[in-house]
């Protein structure tokens, strides 16, 4: 769940703490650029297109679910969900240093995308990998999952953690770490024996 339903409850809960600093960098960036101040309105508008924009990800990433773990396969689909969610890192955690908040626009669009992709892999590959006994506490996983990576979210935005002015690109890169253990570790699973008797053909694999 690492780098599936992890992503997901972390990403919904990391994006409240830095909320301040966010709109300053906004404000400021517009500064620089247009030699003014731009509007209140202006400022959450582009707030909200921050927020927001994680949801059309998260619907991409949803709809691209299917095809892609029928296509490579749930293991293989679940590493591909990394590659949205280090590219959301890398953009989000370079956006003050390049002095683009667009970047953490499309960083949100991306992290959406992994998060849409790993939470429907995520029960597809456990339920499918569990034995027959344990498939409903396998399927619960999801849920417990969501709730470590709001958890983790929170706990990372506070204060005393990442939740200051100077840190708020790595907290918001963070989402890179659960990616590289994923990557690391999942290459190491077997695939799903639904996907290896029913889309591959691989009876014997399957057993």
């Amino acid at each position: 769940g690492i780098g599936g339903a992890f992503q997901y409850g972390f990403q919904i809960s990391i994006v409240n703490s830095p909320a301040e600093y966010i709109k300053s960098f906004i404000r400021e960036t517009w500064l620089k650029r247009h030699g003014s101040s731009p509007s209140e309105d202006k400022i959450t508008l582009m707030w909200s297109f921050i927020v927001s924009i994680y949801s059309i990800g998260g619907l991409l990433g949803s709809l691209s679910a299917g095809y892609l773990s029928v296509r490579f396969g749930r293991k293989k689909a679940m590493l591909f969900a990394n590659i949205p969610a280090l590219l959301s890192a890398t953009l989000m955690g370079l956006s003050r240093l390049c002095g683009y908040f667009e970047m953490i626009i499309a960083g949100r669009l991306f992290s959406g995308m992994c998060g849409g992709l790993g939470l429907n892999i995520h029960l597809m590959y456990a339920g499918e990998c569990a034995p027959r006994k344990l498939r409903g506490l396998t399927a619960i996983t999801v849920s417990t999952a969501i709730a470590i990576g709001k958890f983790a979210g929170f706990s990372l935005g506070l204060r005393e953690v990442l939740g200051v002015d100077a840190l708020w690109p790595i907290l918001m890169s963070a989402n890179a770490i659960p990616a590289l253990i994923q990557l690391l570790t999942l290459p190491f699973f077997p695939d799903s024996p639904r996907y290896l008797l029913i889309d591959k053909k691989d009876k014997e694999g399957c057993t």
